[in-house]
């Protein structure tokens, strides 16, 4: 199926957005994730299933001054 992340379309066999996010091996903690421009808790993402067109957002954590 494909989904669009950070406004680039993915193709992915991933069932879940917490899937997703391993088969991109993104970190677990220091991201944040946005379905369809609203904020999705992290204990939601191993229920939040993904669907065709799906507008997904990952924002990662930076330090600096």
């Amino acid at each position: 199926m494909k989904v669009w992340l950070n406004n680039k379309e993915v193709e992915t066999d991933s069932i879940t957005v917490s899937q997703f996010l391993e088969e991109l091996l993104l970190p677990r903690y220091g991201i944040a994730v946005a379905l369809d421009n609203k904020l999705l808790p992290q204990g939601q993402w191993s229920e939040t299933l993904l669907y065709e067109g799906m507008r997904l957002v990952v924002i990662k954590a930076a330090c600096g001054g």
